[in-house]
């Protein structure tokens, strides 16, 4: 399948910036699911200071911007070209050793709930168990906006019993290692049938497998990624693989809008 997306972030502010650096992760790379075409990032309002790969191998753009103008555009947009592969990504890479997947963060903290679905996870192979336990977080943690946000933790949104694709990603990735599975975050794209307009970037969880190396599991949809799917970035959790993050410096009141497009 190929995808155009176009993803626009705009800040406003009602005072001029003393200082802002914002970290950007939105350029996806060649994998075993995807082959990106022309891939564009334009920014207004700030200047690039360096490009690099992070210890995940994310391709990463650092921009600064101070005084005028009040804004802040940045948009990402290209073609990508998608394969299913039943989810299965492949080998390990990057600097970050397959270990340090198993360490929990903050935000993937095991408590008493996360534990106990670790524990419920009995199917006979490695596949079978991951398969099992996005669809038991998937059934306890309804899809819903409004009720989490960027800080929410693990544990915290599977004691609620909803949130958004960031908070099944979460829950399935610390259950996961509590279970001995490296497993990581990841943020990216999803096409979704019936519209193109998103109101944000897509979520889920990837679980390294003996003899298939990672392999991708969607909790929000019930499914492994196949080709309406695009990998952008990966992390131990969302801090790790946000599209935007950063700081700010000033006393001004900052106003945020954001705009994806997802299309076949």
């Amino acid at each position: 399948m190929r995808l155009r997306i176009t993803h626009h972030t705009e800040y406003r502010y009602d005072a001029p910036l003393h200082y802002a650096l914002q970290r950007l992760r939105l350029i996806p790379v060649d994998s075993k699911n995807q082959a990106v075409g022309n891939w564009d990032l334009q920014i207004v309002g700030a200047r690039e200071e360096v490009r690099f790969r992070d210890q995940f191998a994310n391709e990463t753009v650092l921009i600064s911007a101070e005084g005028e103008p009040h804004a802040i555009s940045i948009e990402a947009s290209g073609e990508v070209e998608t394969f299913d592969t039943a989810g299965v990504v492949g080998d390990h890479r990057g600097f970050a050793p397959l270990w340090l997947f198993r360490r929990s963060t903050p935000l993937t903290t095991a408590g008493a709930g996360i534990r106990k679905l670790a524990a419920e996870m009995k199917e006979k192979d490695g596949l079978e168990r991951l398969h099992g336990l996005m669809a038991t977080v998937a059934e306890r943690v309804t899809y819903m906006t409004g009720t989490t946000d960027a800080a929410t933790e693990a544990e915290e949104a599977l004691t609620r019993g909803s949130g958004v694709c960031q908070d099944h990603a979460h829950i399935f990735v610390s259950a996961a290692r509590k279970a001995g599975f490296p497993a990581r975050y990841v943020s990216g794209y999803l096409h979704m049938a019936g519209t193109d307009e998103q109101a944000a970037s897509h979520a889920w969880a990837e679980a390294h497998v003996d003899d298939l190396g990672w392999v991708g599991f969607d909790p929000a949809n019930g499914i492994s990624p196949d080709e309406r799917y695009v990998r952008v970035a990966v992390g131990l959790d969302y801090r790790d693989a946000s599209p935007i993050s950063g700081i700010r410096q000033g006393t001004g009141e900052e106003q945020l809008a954001v705009r994806v497009t997802v299309e076949q």
